[in-house]
C-alpha cells in the first residue's frame, strides 16, 4: 500500500491536488519487478533495471473554479459544481549502475549512477455543457546519483538501504528526484530470501516549454509515495 500525494498544474495561483480536490485514491497496491546484474571477476560492478506502476483514477464534482487546456491547446474554464473524471498514469523504469568501493564479508557500501524514465499521462473529462477532455502527456528522463548500502546483520539476516537523487534549473526548466529505500531480508534457503521494506520517492517538475529533453509542460507535477514493499529475491 502507498500513500501518494499528487498535484499538477497551476492556473491563476491555483494548484489542483489530484486526492483532495479531483478524489483520486491516494492508497493503492503496486506490483514491482526488477533484477540486478554483478559482474566482473571482483562482483564490485553492479547494474539495476526496475519497474514499476501507479495507475488511478476518481470522480469528483469540484468546488473550484479552474482551467484546463485540450488536445489543441485551448483553455477551457471549470466552473465549480462541474463533474470531472480523472485519470493518472506514472511508469517508473529505473536503469543504474553502481560500484562498491567498500566491500567484504559484513559490507557492501556503493556508489549509485542511475536513470528514472517516467512516462506520466493525466487526463480529465468534465461532463457539462460542453463536454470537454484535457491532457497532460509527456516523458520524464531524469539522471540521478547517491548511495547504496548492504550489511549482513547475522547469519541469513541482511539490512539494504539506498538512496537517489537529482536536481537541475535549466532555462525555464526545474526538476528535483529524491528515492530511497530500507528493507530487511530473510534468506531462510541457498539462493531465495524474502524481504520487507519501506519505499519513499518524492518527485518534482516544473517547466514552461521544451527546454528539457522529452519535457513538454507549462505548469508542474509533483508527485510523492511512501509505501510498504514485501519482496520475494531468487538469485542465479
Amino acid at each position: 500500500m502507498a500513500h501518494q500525494p499528487q498535484s499538477f498544474g497551476d492556473t491563476a495561483g491555483l494548484v489542483l491536488d489530484a486526492e483532495e480536490m479531483l478524489d483520486v485514491d491516494s492508497k493503492t497496491s503496486v506490483f514491482r519487478v526488477g533484477g540486478l546484474w554483478r559482474f566482473t571477476d571482483t562482483k564490485r560492478h553492479r547494474l539495476d533495471l526496475s519497474w514499476f506502476a501507479f495507475h488511478r483514477d476518481g470522480s469528483s464534482t469540484v468546488l473550484e473554479d479552474f482551467e484546463i487546456e485540450d488536445k489543441n491547446g485551448n483553455i477551457i474554464p471549470i466552473p465549480a459544481g462541474t463533474d470531472v473524471d480523472t485519470i493518472i498514469d506514472i511508469d517508473i523504469f529505473q536503469l543504474a549502475y553502481s560500484y562498491s568501493f567498500l566491500q567484504d564479508d559484513r559490507i557492501d557500501f556503493a556508489a549509485v549512477f542511475g536513470l528514472f524514465i517516467m512516462p506520466i499521462d493525466i487526463e480529465l473529462e468534465v461532463t457539462g455543457v460542453p463536454d470537454e477532455e484535457g491532457t497532460l502527456d509527456f516523458t520524464a528522463p531524469l539522471p540521478s546519483f547517491g548511495l547504496r548500502m548492504d550489511i549482513v546483520l547475522a547469519p541469513k539476516w541482511f539490512f539494504r538501504s539506498g538512496t537517489q537523487i537529482f536536481y537541475l534549473e535549466y532555462q525555464s526548466f526545474k526538476g528535483s528526484l529524491l528515492a530511497s529505500h530500507g528493507a530487511v531480508e530473510y534468506m531462510p534457503w541457498d539462493r531465495i530470501s524474502f524481504g520487507l521494506g519501506i519505499d519513499s520517492f518524492l518527485l518534482k517538475i516544473e517547466a514552461e516549454d521544451e527546454d528539457y529533453p522529452n519535457i513538454d509542460l507549462r505548469g508542474n507535477v509533483e508527485f510523492h509515495y511512501v509505501g510498504l514493499q514485501l519482496y520475494a529475491r531468487i538469485s542465479f
